[in-house]
């Protein structure tokens, strides 16, 4: 609602994006409700709606350009591997930034992880250590590090995606969770070496539940057909969310009347 809102008071186009790269979690009927939704509590948008799993050969071409320019390296580190770098004593990599395990491997040494199995998936060897990008607040600073542009299952990245799709419809400002402002820097490091312009970026409060952390599913239903179901009328979620964009304290935590 808030990007809605700066949208229009600027006068300018409001778009809506389908960010379903996650092929097996992502259903058309999970786009439906969303839509729905958007559309129920007085959303509209001015272009019809792209979606990533249409686009895969786009973000394909851009991963195969910048592995043609030595750009990028496969790494066959899992989770728990990078998790336990970032906490040794002699501090490589640092709040779950990637320290760079895989970056120097020879071939020989990847060839050897291919053999056994374990899929690689392919990382931006970033030019920067960190990035800049403005906020309505002023300049703000972040860490960068080697982070993945392709899964490995195959699957187009987060942070590469939404670079290409920001420039493809020439996004001028987005507003977004505070949640994906650590993702921010590693962005603006793949819009300069693809050319691209960086938006201007707004991260937002985030709603919370009862315990203060990020609302999820374990805080109970909190779709608008929940709440239909559960009597909140749909004016009282417009106005709560109207009142929560412009608010940091009100957006924190959900209204208990919104809980199951």
């Amino acid at each position: 609602m808030i990007a809605h809102q700066r949208a229009r008071a600027l006068d300018g186009e409001f778009i809506v994006r389908i960010e379903d790269l996650d092929l097996v979690a992502c259903r058309p009927e999970h786009e439906r409700s969303h839509l729905a939704d958007l559309t129920a509590i007085g959303i509209t948008w001015d272009a019809p709606p792209i979606r990533q799993s249409e686009r895969f050969a786009v973000y394909h071409s851009v991963i195969e350009d910048l592995a043609a320019q030595g750009l990028t390296y496969p790494c066959f580190c899992t989770r728990k591997e990078i998790a336990s770098a970032t906490q040794a004593p002699h501090g490589i990599g640092t709040d779950g930034m990637y320290p760079g395990t895989c970056a120097g491997l020879s071939s020989a040494q990847q060839t050897q992880r291919e053999t056994s199995g374990r899929p690689p998936a392919l990382r931006l060897r970033s030019p920067s250590a960190t990035a800049s990008f403005d906020e309505p607040s002023g300049r703000i600073t972040g860490p960068v590090d080697d982070f993945i542009i392709r899964r490995n299952d195959g699957a187009p990245a987060y942070n590469l995606a939404v670079v290409i799709d920001d420039a493809f419809q020439r996004i001028t400002q987005i507003v977004r969770g505070e949640d994906l402002r650590f993702t921010t820097p590693r962005q603006v490091v793949l819009q300069h070496i693809l050319g691209y312009p960086t938006p201007i970026y707004e991260h937002v409060a985030l709603v919370c539940g009862p315990d203060g952390e990020r609302l999820a599913k374990r805080h109970g239903a909190v779709t608008l057909a929940d709440l239909t179901i559960a009597g909140v009328r749909l004016d009282a979620v417009i106005e709560w969310l109207k009142a929560s964009s412009t608010d940091p304290l009100i957006a924190a935590t959900i209204p208990a009347e919104f809980e199951r």
